[in-house]
């Protein structure tokens, strides 16, 4: 560096040079470098701390959308899987009536099993038994069953209301229900029962 003044236009100047930097690394302000790294790496540290915070808080808003998401579209898919499940019990219900009135339709001596089963339920000793039949039935329960009525004291009474295939047992103190529908509802409960499900 120069110290030689020079004078411009009434103006006393000098020269100035940049001061040269020793091998230290320590500046005119007696700083050194470890310092300004500790600082930089701190800084750094603070940073990706703030960063990794930051995407934290985001990834979990967003899990939480999502699985707000998976449980909406899940809501619908079980809502089917019940109807489908209610859809599938009365398609088999169905069925099942269908076969149990082709079975009565192509051996109607089935009749005469429902109403042995019916009687059977009935305390020994029973008096006064009436069985309501469908005309049809009445007519070959009093075939197949002859020595029943006396025994038993049975009075068949006829009645249209009645599906064939069944009967209705009655005395004075007890009612018996085996028609085909409340027969095949029992088996379909049992079936549901033993499974868990319920309809």
């Amino acid at each position: 560096m120069s110290d030689t003044p020079f004078k411009a236009e009434g103006i006393d100047c000098r020269r100035w040079d940049v001061p040269q930097l020793d091998d230290t690394g320590v500046g005119q302000h007696g700083h050194g470098v470890e310092p300004r790294q500790s600082a930089w790496e701190a800084g750094f540290e603070q940073g990706r701390q703030e960063g990794l915070a930051a995407a934290r808080s985001q990834l979990l808003a967003q899990g939480t959308v999502l699985q707000q998401l998976m449980q909406a579209l899940a809501t619908p898919l079980n809502e089917l899987d019940e109807e489908v499940e209610k859809e599938l019990v009365d398609l088999a219900m169905t069925v099942a009536r269908q076969v149990v009135f082709r079975e009565l339709r192509t051996d109607p001596a089935l009749v005469a099993v429902a109403v042995r089963k019916a009687i059977s339920v009935l305390p020994a000793g029973t008096r006064d038994v009436r069985l309501h039949l469908h005309p049809d039935d009445a007519s070959l329960v009093r075939e197949l069953l002859p020595a029943g009525q006396e025994e038993g004291g049975w009075q068949i009474v006829e009645d249209v209301v009645h599906d064939r295939g069944g009967c209705r047992v009655s005395t004075q103190t007890s009612q018996v229900d085996a028609t085909p529908e409340t027969r095949l509802a029992r088996v379909i409960a049992a079936v549901l029962g033993e499974s868990g499900e319920s309809s």
